[in-house]
């Protein structure tokens, strides 16, 4: 039988010759597996400095809102932070692997014109990253500052810790 008439392409035994053997296939998956191993930690740091970022950024939304609520109905506002419905507690529910610290109270009050009546500082940070981000929640207007936080939170928090971050 002649190969050519047929168009198949030469021998067959040039086809055999085209697949990988198995000890080329080997060192294929070896070295993929070296350059998954070389992507895994940057990649979970990545992860956890997103997560960081989300509840940081959640946060301060979620107290913008509130003062929002306060404003539009005219009345003052409890926003709880601790507890079940609490927005920390949210936040640590939300996004897993997350440690939250603060010295606010048990809940933010506002008053029926929107200000922030109590004050203080929310850390959030993650084991897997070196981010700590702040949020700072300042006195006598109730100002939101949010950026990175300069020292270790189990230490105590104070938001001269707070830096500004160019990156915001």
């Amino acid at each position: 039988m002649n190969h050519r008439r047929l168009g198949l392409p030469g021998h067959p035994c040039r086809e055999a010759r085209a697949a990988f053997s198995l000890p080329e296939l080997l060192i294929a998956v070896a070295v993929l597996g070296i350059l998954a191993a070389l992507a895994l930690p940057s990649g979970q740091g990545a992860l956890a400095r997103m997560r960081v970022e989300a509840a940081s950024r959640s946060l301060m939304l979620e107290i913008e809102r509130g003062r929002d609520r306060a404003l539009r109905d005219g009345r003052p506002l409890l926003l709880p932070l601790e507890g079940e419905a609490g927005l920390l507690a949210e936040a640590e529910a939300t996004h897993a692997a997350l440690e939250v610290h603060h010295n606010l109270p048990e809940a933010l009050r506002f008053t029926a014109n929107g200000l922030l009546i109590d004050a203080g500082t929310v850390v959030v940070a993650s084991p897997a990253t070196p981010l700590r981000r702040c949020l700072v929640l300042a006195l006598p207007l109730g100002v939101l500052r949010l950026g990175q936080y300069a020292s270790e939170p189990a230490a105590g928090l104070s938001s001269e810790h707070c830096r500004p971050d160019p990156t915001l």
